[in-house]
C-alpha cells in the first residue's frame, strides 16, 4: 500500500471479492517512473529530471560530476538578493522530490534548503549545478533486485560544524535491505557539537531512530528480518560512547533522547538487535 495524500496504489488479490479492471502492471506514479525485469525493480525520475532541465534552459548544458563544489562555502548574506525568490524556492521544492530517488543528491539539496528565506544569487547558482549534474545522469535511479540477502544494514557518518553560518553538523545515514537502498537522510543536526565524536554520536542516534521504526514496520509485514542489526560507523570514540553508560566530563551535556543509542540494544539484548562496527574513514 503506498499513499501520498489522495493517490494510492494498492497490491492485493481483489478479484474474488470485487468487481475491478486490471489496468496492469504500475508503469508511472506521481512522477515515479516503475520499470521491472526479471532481476528486479528500477526507480526513477527521468522524465521529472528532464521537465527540470528544460524549465531552466539547461537541456543541453555542459553535466558535471558533482551535484556540488566542495571548494565553494555558501553563506547566508553573501551575494545579490533574487529578485523573484520563488524561482529558488521552486525549484528547491522539486529537486527535493526528486531525491526520493535520487540520494545522491540530497547533501546538496539540504545544504540550499537552509537559503529559501532570503536566497541569493550564489545559492541559486549552486542549485543549477545540481541540475547541470543530474544532466550526466537523468535516468539514474533506485534498483530493488528480485532476489536479495534478508538483512539489514545501516551506515551512518557526519561532518563536523561544517555550516559556516551556524557552526552545526549535519547527519547522513542510508540503511540497505540486502543490496537495496531502503531508506536514507541528510540533515543538519539541531544543536552545535562540541567535537566530531559528539556529531557522529548523533549521527548514531538518528540512524537507531530510522531501524527501530523499519523493526516495526517489517513485524506489521509480517517479514521476518535475521538479527542483529548492523550500524557502521567511522567514529571509534562514538561507538564506545555509545556503548559505555557512564557519563564523562566531554559526554555529559548531550542531550538525553541521543542516549536512545545506549538503551535500545539494551533493552533488545534477549533479540541482540543492534551491533555497532568501525569502518574506515576511505
Amino acid at each position: 500500500l503506498l499513499v501520498y495524500v489522495d493517490d494510492v496504489v494498492l497490491t492485493a488479490y481483489l478479484h474474488a471479492q470485487f468487481h475491478i479492471k486490471d489496468l496492469g502492471p504500475l508503469k508511472f506514479f506521481l512522477g515515479l517512473e516503475i520499470a521491472r525485469s526479471q532481476s528486479g525493480l528500477i526507480l526513477n525520475q527521468q522524465k521529472y529530471c528532464l521537465e527540470l532541465l528544460s524549465e531552466h534552459g539547461l537541456t543541453d548544458c555542459k553535466p558535471v560530476s558533482t551535484p556540488i563544489d566542495a571548494s565553494i562555502k555558501l553563506y547566508a548574506s553573501e551575494g545579490l538578493p533574487l529578485d523573484d525568490p520563488t524561482i529558488f524556492r521552486r525549484l528547491i521544492g522539486r529537486l527535493l522530490y526528486l531525491t526520493n530517488t535520487r540520494p545522491d543528491i540530497s547533501f546538496a539539496v539540504q545544504q540550499l534548503s537552509q537559503f529559501v528565506d532570503s536566497p541569493r544569487a550564489t545559492h541559486f547558482q549552486a542549485a543549477l549545478r545540481i541540475l547541470r549534474y543530474l544532466k550526466s545522469s537523468p535516468a539514474l535511479g533506485l534498483f530493488y533486485p528480485s532476489q536479495t540477502e534478508h538483512r539489514i544494514q545501516a551506515f551512518s557518518d557526519s561532518d563536523w560544524a561544517s555550516c559556516p553560518n551556524t557552526r552545526r553538523s549535519v547527519t547522513g545515514f542510508c540503511i540497505f535491505y540486502g543490496s537495496a537502498l531502503i531508506s536514507w537522510k541528510s540533515k543538519k543536526q539541531s544543536t552545535v557539537s562540541r567535537s566530531s565524536s559528539e556529531a557522529e554520536y548523533r549521527a548514531l542516534a538518528s540512524v537507531t531512530c530510522e531501524l527501530q521504526w523499519l523493526l516495526f514496520l517489517c513485524h506489521d509485514l509480517s517479514i521476518n528480518i535475521p538479527t542483529p542489526f548492523s550500524i557502521f560507523c567511522d567514529s571509534q570514540s562514538a561507538i564506545y560512547i555509545a556503548k559505555n553508560p557512564t557519563f564523562h566530563e566531554r559526554t555529559k551535556h548531550i542531550e538525553v533522547d541521543c542516549h536512545l543509542t545506549r538503551l535500545i540494544p539494551l533493552f533488545m539484548n534477549e533479540k541482540n538487535t543492534l551491533k555497532w562496527t568501525v569502518i574506515s574513514q576511505d
